[in-house]
């Protein structure tokens, strides 16, 4: 079986020196590919640089919950950064980008406006480079989808995800009808999710791709409640690895095999990244070259 995790921060601070010990033990456990967005353009390296060493894809963008300390010129450094990399195979989409309506500060005036700014901006970035984007919405999917309908024009269409997805049955039919697909992770494992539950159940299996958010968003078994917390108790550290077993409670609430999902999650995540289906395919010929006394598995 192979995994593809569509949405892992590997550049974050909680993993430090230990992000290559993590994708190595995603990589024992059948995740053979990661999605690295960025958050904002000083981590634009960074992340182009882990999907280099570990054979992963990124994607370049600026996350609402940055765009308060984004400078001025952030958007510009952007777009130039798109010129020069934007036919990089390893450069998957657009992202993370949207709209977060969940937060107070990001809620008013002007960071409201501001938020609405960069997005559309970086929509409009995407057609021009014709690549797919990754959404982040928090309390805002109404009208993320009528900005992407402006920006897409009449009858167009994206790919692409929504990452964490955690809107109505209507909303998450919205987005399929615009091509997108929808990012389940570790929410999916609470019980009291009943909601999220219900949709990662009723949707069509074509619709989903899996994703872990780590290290944020972690899956039941690594959570740790406030009281857990201040009786010293740590929380765990959400990583690509649990992507399996993400995967095998999300199997078990749609009653098919796990060996069912992973094939569909994993075509569906190159259905949403054009270029992964050829990325996956060099990649698994240079690993074959360098390891060549081993047997490879689908």
């Amino acid at each position: 079986m192979r995994w593809i995790d569509t949405h892992c921060h590997l550049d974050a601070r909680e993993f430090g020196a230990g992000a290559q010990q993590q994708r190595e033990l995603a990589a024992t456990h059948g995740v053979a590919h990661c999605v690295l967005p960025s958050i904002c353009v000083n981590n634009f390296e960074a992340v182009r640089t882990l999907a280099y060493r570990h054979l992963d894809s990124y994607c370049l963008g600026i996350t609402p919950m940055n765009v308060p300390y984004a400078a001025e010129d952030a958007l510009e450094r952007l777009t130039s950064t798109l010129h020069q990399q934007h036919e990089d195979p390893r450069l998957m989409a657009i992202g993370e980008i949207g709209l977060d309506f969940f937060v107070p500060e990001l809620c008013k005036s002007p960071m409201r406006e501001r938020q609405q700014d960069f997005f559309r901006a970086q929509l409009k970035l995407a057609r021009k480079y014709d690549l797919p984007v990754v959404v982040h919405s928090r309390r805002a999917v109404d009208p993320i989808l009528k900005m992407m309908r402006e920006v897409a024009g009449p009858g167009g269409r994206w790919r692409g995800v929504v990452h964490a997805f955690n809107g109505s049955l209507q909303q998450a039919q919205a987005f399929i009808q615009l091509g997108m697909r929808l990012g389940f992770g570790g929410a999916v494992t609470y019980e009291r999710a009943k909601q999220l539950r219900s949709l990662a159940v009723d949707l069509p299996l074509t619709a989903i791709v899996l994703e872990t958010d780590a290290p944020d968003m972690p899956p039941r078994w690594l959570y740790k409640s406030a009281e857990q917390r201040a009786a010293g108790e740590p929380q765990g550290i959400n990583s690509p690895a649990e992507l399996p077993r993400i995967g095998a409670e999300l199997a078990a609430l749609r009653g098919i095999s796990v060996e069912a999902l992973a094939a569909a999650t994993t075509h569906n995540a190159m259905e949403a990244f054009p270029r992964l289906a050829a990325l996956l395919s060099a990649d698994r010929a240079l690993d074959a070259a360098r390891h060549p006394t081993e047997t490879t598995s689908s």
